[in-house]
């Protein structure tokens, strides 16, 4: 005669263990989303989630085109944060602009600007000063002088001047330069103290 026990149904214990180890899983997920977001807001505002870029420039630019790429503390994973800086969030180093390639010949350049951080940021064109890259002087509103700017890329999933690419957003800008030292900034309020700027030699 065959015991119950030999006909019942298997024991559940994997089963109970595997939704244990899930549960615990999103409980954990959750605090990290939570001290994402609460560090994000300590910083001037909330942020959303975002997968990646959100548009691209046409692939027919004229010109040398030089990749920019406006990044924060908060990396490419979040997005959302358009909470104006003040001088007490700001930190050097906190914040980059980097250029590739560093050098290209006068003539057309066109600059593609990608903002993988998680604020608004831009790129403005301004020939070098005699201070060198980092060391324009800033206003009370944490902005430098664009006085002379040659242009600059604002307006996200567009050309030109807008406001502000928004965190994932790519923007563009083509301008004719002659041969020289230009310095690129990002001005948003406090952003060129945190270090968004980087040189461009343009070769004759």
């Amino acid at each position: 005669m065959t015991s119950l026990s030999q006909t019942g149904p298997p024991p559940q214990q994997p089963v109970r263990r595997r939704a244990l180890l899930i549960g615990a899983a999103v409980v954990l997920l959750a605090s990290l989303s939570t001290a994402v977001v609460a560090m994000a807001t300590r910083q001037g505002g909330p942020v959303v989630a975002t997968s990646g870029p959100t548009c691209a420039a046409p692939s027919s630019l004229a010109g040398s085109v030089v990749q920019v790429t406006a990044s924060d503390m908060g990396g490419g994973m979040m997005a959302g944060s358009t909470g104006s800086m003040t001088r007490d969030m700001a930190r050097p180093g906190m914040m980059r602009l980097s250029a590739s390639p560093s050098a290209v010949a006068s003539g057309t350049v066109s600059f593609v600007v990608y903002n993988a951080g998680v604020r608004v940021h831009e790129l403005v064109v301004l020939s070098m000063s005699a201070a060198g890259v980092g060391g324009r002087p800033m206003g009370s509103d944490g902005k430098v002088s664009e006085d002379g700017s040659l242009g600059e890329a604002s307006r996200p999933c567009g050309a030109g001047a807008g406001g502000g690419l928004t965190p994932g957003s790519t923007g563009w800008v083509t301008l004719h330069l002659a041969p020289g030292r230009y310095e690129l900034v990002c001005n948003q309020p406090w952003h060129y103290y945190s270090g968004m700027y980087t040189g461009l030699d343009v070769t004759a």
